[in-house]
């Protein structure tokens, strides 16, 4: 799938009214009730030690800038999706079901991407984003990211 960035799903439609807590999916009408993890010591805990995750719920990882990231499963009990998303939160790349305890490194881009930085990263249950219909290419809006670029901007 070519990631060009068209003009959002929406395009015309009321713009989402974003919350902090919610990570919205308009393209498929769907959003991910989210705790967020924006400083290094939240980023480092992330969802270690959880025995379970609510469908439709994650945790969402904010940096301060884009960059290229890495995740591992280190002390993590669930299996779990990891959706990357970019400055303006368009997803780039999913890596599913996460094997819970594996310290294989997980890049948040794949090899050939041209621009590997990510802004933010979400976490849900293993098989959660396949379940939404997640895809690369697709949208999120979110009151974190900067409104003037974000793909689907906050109304």
């Amino acid at each position: 799938m070519v990631l060009g960035l068209a003009a959002p799903a929406n395009a015309g439609a009321t713009a989402p009214v974003c919350d902090a807590g919610l990570a919205q999916f308009p393209a498929v009408g769907k959003q991910v009730r989210v705790e967020i993890a924006d400083d290094p010591a939240e980023r480092a805990q992330g969802l270690m030690a959880r025995r379970s995750l609510a469908p439709e719920s994650g945790m969402l990882f904010i940096y301060d800038s884009p960059q290229t990231v890495s995740f591992w499963m280190k002390n993590t009990l669930i299996p779990l999706d990891m959706v990357f998303m970019d400055d303006r939160g368009v997803i780039r790349h999913i890596h599913p079901n996460a094997v819970p305890l594996d310290l294989t490194s997980v890049p948040g881009a794949a090899p050939d991407d041209p621009s590997p930085e990510r802004l933010m990263v979400l976490e849900v249950a293993g098989g959660g984003a396949g379940r939404m219909g997640l895809q690369p290419g697709m949208a999120m809006a979110h009151p974190r990211l900067d409104q003037k670029r974000a793909a689907i901007p906050c109304g």
